[in-house]
């Protein structure tokens, strides 16, 4: 069987931009050319397997990530967007990995060309005035540039990741968080105390005090005064990442800023090294991570996606939150799975079941399109305001591994993972599942011809041909 070449210029750029490396040094270091290096970082020569180890031992590149990550999200993106009947033939697979492989720039032109069709056509379709009257001319919203960020750096920060690891354990050793961020915040001239505030307000602030909703839950007390250690005491770091992101629009800076700080909130609660050594001991158990780190379950799940530290990784996981209508409100997936980026998704997927058996796990074992079969998992989490009348919020939250990784996991026992029959099939999203016979089907796929048939009925008012 021949041997995948792995073209990924624009990594070792970035590696060699993160060691402050000149070409010739970086070059020197991996044992090759200065012209052999110009070669791969322009992707014009595959790396070899030489170079390949040189990675892994000089720079803890972790290898699997060389032949995935940005190109395969971009390859799934690209494939969802082509299916438009915009076009009027979608380009073999081998042609969308190639692009994203040696023209990463091009394709991300492509998909934002796109997003900016999708979004003239929605706009047009709904006459939105307010958009309209604003002359937005960006190519995609403040909040969809921030979490297309995020998602291409694989929802994980190493510069901020370790500076929260540092601060929640100085000397290697876990501190106590909550005396840790009053005295840091205290540095700022910034008092912290506990008051009755009114429901759904986590804290307030007026001046140089802060006021901490004593009834809001622990968990997002101490993750909300993490937050605030991050923008006061971590402000320099945090404006540096924000300068490498390169947002187009500022409004986008301001959320991302918002997003780093809760990202350095939740791996101080959450220490990397401490965190995944105790993840892979109670193998996965959610409550019981809960417990030792004292934290919400979503936070929980949140944090398990972002374990993607090179040399260190954890299980790669998707995890997933969708409101009662079933809107994905958080999405990110360090696996094969993509979320769709330009329609609803799935509703085979068990998390859209969760809100009817609240308080409760519910484990699916699952297969998409393409043949990959995962572990799913889902619960529904309500957010308590603390009084009888105040509005209580409800979301659905789903996190999934391949199933490669279910024996790591809990809630894999007792569940049959070498029958077949047992992986439900499901699909990213309607308008790109080629699935023929799905009986949730909401729209045809919209790459697809119809035929609809006048001597039969069935769930469906057309076939997919």
């Amino acid at each position: 069987m021949a041997t995948q070449k792995i073209y990924a210029g624009t990594a070792l750029r970035e590696t060699r931009a993160r060691g402050g490396l000149t070409q010739k040094r970086f070059a020197e270091r991996l044992g090759v050319s200065l012209p052999y290096l110009s070669q791969m970082e322009n992707n014009h020569r595959p790396i070899s397997a030489g170079v390949l180890l040189r990675l892994a031992q000089e720079f803890g590149i972790d290898l699997t990530t060389l032949a995935a990550g940005d190109a395969e999200r971009m390859v799934i993106d690209m494939q969802e967007a082509l299916a438009d009947p915009l076009f009027d033939t979608t380009p073999p697979l081998a042609d969308l990995r190639l692009a994203a492989t040696n023209a990463p720039v091009l394709a991300r032109a492509f998909l934002d060309l796109y997003r900016a069709h999708r979004q003239g056509q929605e706009r047009l379709a709904a006459l939105d005035e307010a958009i309209g009257a604003a002359g937005q001319n960006a190519l995609s919203t403040p909040w969809e540039e921030v979490r297309d960020f995020f998602h291409y750096c694989d929802n994980y920060i190493d510069a901020v990741d370790r500076a929260a690891e540092r601060f929640a354990c100085p000397q290697g050793q876990r501190i106590d968080l909550w005396q840790a961020a009053v005295s840091a915040l205290a540095q700022n001239n910034i008092t912290v105390s506990l008051v009755e505030l009114p429901a759904n307000a986590v804290f307030r602030r007026e001046g140089n005090v802060i006021a901490v909703n004593a009834s809001a839950e622990a968990a997002t007390r101490l993750f909300q005064l993490l937050h605030l250690v991050a923008l006061e005491r971590q402000s320099d770091l945090l404006e540096a990442t924000l300068d490498l992101a390169r947002f187009r629009n500022p409004t986008a800076r301001e959320i991302a800023r918002l997003g780093l700080a809760n990202y350095f909130a939740g791996a101080a609660l959450m220490p990397y090294r401490d965190f995944l050594a105790a993840a892979q001991t109670e193998r996965h158990d959610l409550e019981r991570l809960s417990h030792l780190f004292n934290a919400s379950l979503e936070q929980v799940a949140h944090r398990l996606s972002t374990l993607q530290r090179p040399g260190a990784k954890g299980v790669p996981f998707f995890f997933v939150r969708v409101d009662q209508a079933g809107t994905i409100t958080k999405r990110h997936s360090a696996t094969r799975l993509q979320f769709a980026r330009f329609g609803g998704a799935c509703p085979l997927w068990n998390v859209h079941r969760a809100f009817e058996q609240p308080g409760r796990f519910l484990r699916q074992l699952a297969e998409t399109p393409d043949g990959v079969r995962y572990l799913l998992l889902s619960r529904e989490v309500s957010k308590q305001a603390g009084v009888f009348n105040a509005p209580v919020r409800r979301f659905a939250i789903g996190l999934g591994c391949e199933i490669a990784h279910a024996e790591g996991m809990v809630y894999a026992d007792g569940l049959d993972l070498n029958q077949p029959q047992a992986f439900e099939p499901i699909g990213i999203s309607c308008r790109i599942c080629p699935r023929p016979d799905c009986h949730q089907r909401s729209v045809p796929p919209i790459d697809r011809p119809l035929r609809i048939p006048a001597d039969r009925s069935g769930p469906l008012p057309y076939e997919i041909t």
